[in-house]
């Protein structure tokens, strides 16, 4: 007779990767709010920037955190090898220091590192899969490298974690099958969001520059919309990447808190994306009270079907009309507010250990 397995001891030291420039860092800082409930103690070294002046205060009140920061770059930016090779002897060295129970990656390459403890790969994005959503094409020879870096650090990782069902499925696809996976769809907390009074305004929001949030559709479609469009985030990207600025107001990069104010008096919020795996930024306008217009992708007709009006992400006259159909009809606005799904003080649109579909 098998004696009963003996339980996993809980974590009581984590040692993270993330990077400053975008939705990674929200997911990272969330995570160890929600470990200090637990009294797990987190080391994060951050990549990519510098933390802003409002990212290092939101580390600085988490007393379970400790930040070290860099400036190093990150695996798909230009020129990353030097900064990789330094900040992967940084994160071993980090390991024998702090001696962690798991070290969980938000970044690829640092899983190809030879580390001792138990290694949670997180796969919020990739560039192969980015490239075919937005060029439409394979990824370029020149990439070669790049992904054989992601097959090994799949391979080495203990157990990969995704945040929908199409992205765990299409990571596996285009990199191999995780020896073990789970399935943790991205939550919020509802206590910093609130439906305010809202105004005739559509708003998007997120890294702007970024092909893949789609920002030129919208600035295209936003010619004939009686509403004024704002859009917030940074317009220029760590390679010299810009956003088109035609019939929008661009906001600039806002404080989490500006950004919430303007969501929470926002009746509309657009994300028309071409390649969202992660969608944060969505989930906190309709936790907003925002009626949500989205790209017609698998992630998020997986995560938002039901709760949102889709849109082609190429074709600009069917964002337009849909735009205008909410400006002339309120009412019309008002279907696609969002309910959420509450677990542990934290919002998703589904409970999170909801399996893949097939």
């Amino acid at each position: 007779m098998n004696s009963p397995a003996a339980p996993t001891p809980e974590p009581h030291r984590v040692l993270m990767t993330a990077d400053t420039l975008g939705g990674v860092w929200t997911y990272a800082i969330d995570l160890c709010r929600g470990l200090a409930n637990y009294g797990v103690q987190v080391v994060m070294l951050s990549m990519g920037r510098l933390p802003d002046e409002h990212q290092s205060r939101e580390a600085a009140r988490l007393p379970n955190l400790t930040l070290v920061p860099t400036e190093y770059h990150l695996e798909w930016m230009s020129g990353c090898e030097s900064d990789l090779a330094r900040s992967g002897e940084l994160l071993l060295a980090l390991e024998q220091e702090f001696r962690p129970d798991i070290v969980h990656l938000n970044t690829y390459w640092h899983a190809t590192l030879q580390l001792d403890t138990p290694v949670l790969l997180a796969a919020h994005s990739c560039v192969p899969s980015w490239w075919a959503a937005c060029r439409g094409s394979e990824l370029p020879e020149e990439w070669s490298s790049y992904r054989a870096m992601l097959r090994k650090s799949l391979e080495s990782a203990d157990i990969l974690v995704a945040p929908s069902a199409a992205y765990l499925r299409e990571f596996q696809r285009l990199h191999g099958a995780a020896p073990h996976w789970r399935l943790i769809r991205n939550g919020r907390d509802p206590g910093l969001f609130r439906n305010g009074p809202k105004r005739d305004m559509v708003l998007a929001a997120g890294r702007i520059w970024d092909e893949a949030k789609n920002i030129r559709l919208l600035s295209e479609a936003a010619h004939g919309v009686s509403m004024p469009i704002v859009v917030a985030g940074d317009a220029t990207g760590p390679n010299g990447e810009s956003a088109p600025a035609k019939n929008v107001t661009l906001l600039g990069r806002l404080a989490p808190a500006e950004l919430a104010k303007w969501m929470a008096c926002a009746s509309i919020f657009v994300a028309p994306a071409r390649y969202e795996p992660f969608g944060l930024t969505v989930l906190e306008a309709a936790l907003s009270g925002c009626a949500l217009v989205l790209g017609d992708i698998p992630t998020l007709r997986e995560l938002w079907d039901g709760a949102a009006l889709f849109v082609s992400p190429s074709d600009p006259d069917q964002l337009r009309s849909v735009l205008c159909e909410l400006a002339d009809q309120p009412a019309r606005s008002a279907e696609f507010v969002y309910c959420p799904f509450v677990s542990d003080g934290m919002v998703s649109r589904w409970p999170a250990d909801a399996a893949p579909a097939a």
